[in-house]
C-alpha cells in the first residue's frame, strides 16, 4: 500500500512535497503502523513528523468528540518544546519584518530563548526606552510547511486509513480541515492581539486577573511583541508553597473567571493548561490567547436549556436543546435521536447542578450530535475541549475546589440574570393569544378534512420515521434475488441454446450462448462479491 501511495503521489506533486511524503512513508514503516494501531504507536509517529505533526496531536488529543480517552491520554504526552531556532534565524526574523536591525528598537534582546515551540519561540528583550518585553517570533515559512503537510496528510489518510474509524477513534481526515483552521488562528500574531485586548476589555473590572499588555506599533503577524509579565505556572506547586500562595483561593478565583468566560461573555481561552496559567501576586496571569474559543447568545442559552432539561428531567426538552445546538446535515431519525437523549439522561439520575460534571456531559452530547449526523458548532467543540481541560487542572493543581460546584453557581446567577417576568408573561400572552385562534379555527380544518375525505380528495404522506434502513436492506435483498434469478435464467438460456446449431459460432459453440455465458458469470462474480462484502462488514 506504500508503494501505491508514493506511486499516486508521485507525479502529482512538487519535488518538495514528494520529498515530504517520502519521509512520512519512512516513518510510518519504522513504527510498523500498518501492522495494527495504538495509542502509543500514534504518538510516537507524530513525534519522528516533528513539529506541524505533533501541533495536530495537541489539538486532536483535546477533541472529546473524536477520540477514546487512551488515544487523549497519550497524546497529552506530546512534546510540546522543540528544538530553538538560532539567534542569527531570529535576528534574520525581525530585520525582515521591521526592515531594520533589530538593534534599532531594541538595547537588548537575550539570546537564550525563554521557551520554543512547533510554532514560535519568546525571548526577552528590552526597547530603547527601557521597558521589559517579551517577543515572540514565528518559525520562518511555518504557513508553508503546515500546508503542505497538512495537504499531504489528507493523501495519506484516504490510502493508509492510519487511525480506524471505529467509537471513540478519530478520523482525521474529516476533521483535518477544522484542525487547520485553529492553527491557522494561531499563526496570525496579529488575531492574537486583537484577543489579548478583547480578553483584556471583558476582564477590566476583575482585579484578580491579569494578562500582558500588547505593543501594536510593533507587532505584525510574524512578530508579537508584549510586556514581559514574571510569574509562577500553576503546576509548579513547590514554587507556589515557597511563595506562600492559598492554592485554595487561587483556585476559586481561576474557577469564577473560567466559568464567567464562559458564561457571560461567550469568549473563553480554548487551550487553559497549567503552562498558559501563571500566578503573580496573588492574581491569576492568563497567557497565550492565540486559541480563543467563542461561544453565540444562541448557543449558550441552548446550553442552559440542556442543564434545565436535565435537571427537571424533561426528555423532550433535552432533544429540542440538543437539537437547536447543532446544524442538521442530513435528514434526522427523530426516533432514535430521543432514545439517545433518553438513555444519556438515564445516565446522571437524579444528579443536581453541584455533581454535575460539564465536560464530560459536553462530550456526550457531542457524541449524540455526531451519531445522529448533526453538525457540530466549532464554538461548542472547543467549549467542551476547554472545560475537560480545566477540570483536569483543577482537580491536580488545586483539588480543594469543584469546578462542577462553581459552575452550578455561574448557572444559576446566569438564569437569574436573563429571567425576566415581564417578558416571560409577554410570551405567555402572545403563547396564550395563538392558542386560542388555533382553537377557533380547529372544527373548521376537521369539517374541511372530514369533506374531503368522503369526497375522495385527500391525501396522506406517510413518513415511517426510523424506517430507512430496513427499507434499504430490503431493497438490497430484492435486488439480489433479482440479479441470482437473472443469472439462473442466462445459464439455462445459454446451455440450450448450446445445444442447438445457431450461427455465428465460436469454436463450435453458437455466439450467442457464449455471451449469456459471459453476462451469467460478470452478475455471479458481482453477487458472490456483495455477499462477501456484507460478511466482512459483519464481523
Amino acid at each position: 500500500m506504500l508503494k501505491e501511495l508514493w506511486g499516486q503521489s508521485e507525479g502529482s506533486m512538487d519535488i518538495s512535497s514528494a520529498r515530504r511524503l517520502k519521509e512520512i512513508i519512512a516513518v510510518l514503516r519504522k513504527r510498523e503502523l500498518l501492522q495494527g494501531v495504538t495509542p502509543v504507536k500514534v504518538r510516537q509517529v507524530l513525534e519522528d513528523l516533528g513539529p506541524t505533526f505533533v501541533k495536530l496531536g495537541q489539538i486532536v488529543s483535546m477533541r472529546p468528540d473524536f477520540l477514546s480517552k487512551e488515544y487523549r491520554e497519550e497524546l497529552t504526552r506530546l512534546q510540546s518544546d522543540v528544538a530553538p531556532m538560532s539567534f542569527e534565524t531570529v535576528e534574520e526574523i525581525i530585520q525582515r519584518e521591521y526592515n531594520q536591525s533589530w538593534k534599532e528598537i531594541f538595547s537588548y534582546i537575550d539570546r537564550e530563548a525563554m521557551g520554543s515551540a512547533s510554532i514560535a519561540q519568546v525571548h526577552r528583550a528590552v526597547l530603547k526606552n527601557g521597558d521589559r518585553v517579551v517577543i515572540k517570533v514565528q518559525r520562518p515559512g511555518i504557513y508553508d510547511v503546515m500546508s503542505k503537510d497538512i495537504a499531504l496528510l489528507k493523501q495519506a489518510i484516504s490510502l493508509l486509513n492510519i487511525v480506524h474509524d471505529s467509537d471513540g477513534v478519530v478520523d482525521l481526515g474529516s476533521i483535518i480541515d477544522e484542525i487547520w483552521e485553529v492553527a491557522k488562528q494561531e499563526i496570525d500574531f496579529l488575531l492574537e492581539a486583537d484577543h489579548i485586548e478583547e480578553f483584556a476589555h471583558l476582564n477590566k473590572d476583575d482585579e484578580n486577573i491579569e494578562y500582558p499588555q500588547v505593543n501594536r506599533m510593533l507587532s505584525t503577524p510574524r512578530i508579537l511583541v508584549m510586556e514581559c509579565m514574571e510569574g509562577i505556572p500553576l503546576d509548579d506547586s513547590e514554587a507556589l508553597a515557597a511563595e506562600g500562595v492559598d492554592m485554595e483561593r487561587i483556585g476559586r478565583i481561576l474557577a469564577i473567571n473560567y466559568v464567567k468566560q464562559i458564561i457571560e461573555d461567550g469568549f473563553f481561552h480554548a487551550d487553559p493548561h497549567p503552562g498558559n496559567i501563571w500566578v503573580r501576586d496573588g492574581k491569576i496571569l492568563w497567557l497565550d490567547l492565540g486559541m480563543m474559543g467563542r461561544l453565540s447568545v444562541k448557543d449558550r442559552n441552548s446550553f442552559r436549556r440542556v442543564i434545565i432539561a436535565l435537571v427537571t428531567r424533561d426528555v423532550y426538552e433535552m432533544k429540542e436543546a440538543v437539537l437547536a445546538l447543532g446544524l442538521p446535515r442530513g435528514k434526522v431519525d427523530h426516533l432514535r435521536l430521543y432514545d439517545d437523549v433518553s438513555m444519556l439522561m438515564n445516565q446522571y439520575g437524579d444528579m443536581d447542578f453541584e455533581h454535575l460534571k460539564t465536560g464530560e456531559l459536553t462530550r456526550q452530547i457531542l457524541h449524540v450530535l455526531k451519531s445522529n449526523n448533526i453538525a457540530v458548532p466549532t464554538g461548542f467543540s472547543m467549549f467542551g475541549r476547554g472545560v475537560l481541560i480545566m477540570e483536569g487542572v483543577m482537580k491536580r493543581c488545586c483539588p480543594q475546589v469543584n469546578l462542577a460546584e462553581v459552575f452550578a453557581q455561574g448557572l444559576r446567577i446566569s438564569m437569574k440574570k436573563n429571567f425576566n417576568w415581564l417578558s416571560e408573561l409577554n410570551k405567555m400572552k402572545r403563547d396564550g393569544y395563538m392558542l386560542m385562534k388555533k382553537s377557533v379555527q380547529l372544527p373548521e380544518q376537521i369539517s374541511d378534512i372530514l369533506k374531503m375525505t368522503l369526497s375522495g380528495q385527500t391525501k396522506v404522506n406517510l413518513d415511517l420515521t426510523g424506517s430507512q434502513e430496513p427499507l434499504q436492506k430490503l431493497d438490497r435483498m430484492i435486488n439480489k434475488m433479482i440479479m441470482a434469478i437473472i443469472s439462473a435464467a442466462l445459464l439455462l438460456g445459454s446451455s440450450t441454446i448450446c445445444t442447438t446449431q445457431m450461427t455465428p459460432k465460436i469454436m463450435e459453440i453458437p455466439l450467442l450462448g457464449v455471451l449469456g455465458y459471459l453476462a451469467a458469470m460478470v452478475l455471479c462474480s458481482k453477487l458472490l462479491w456483495s455477499i462477501i462484502k456484507t460478511d466482512r462488514r459483519k464481523k
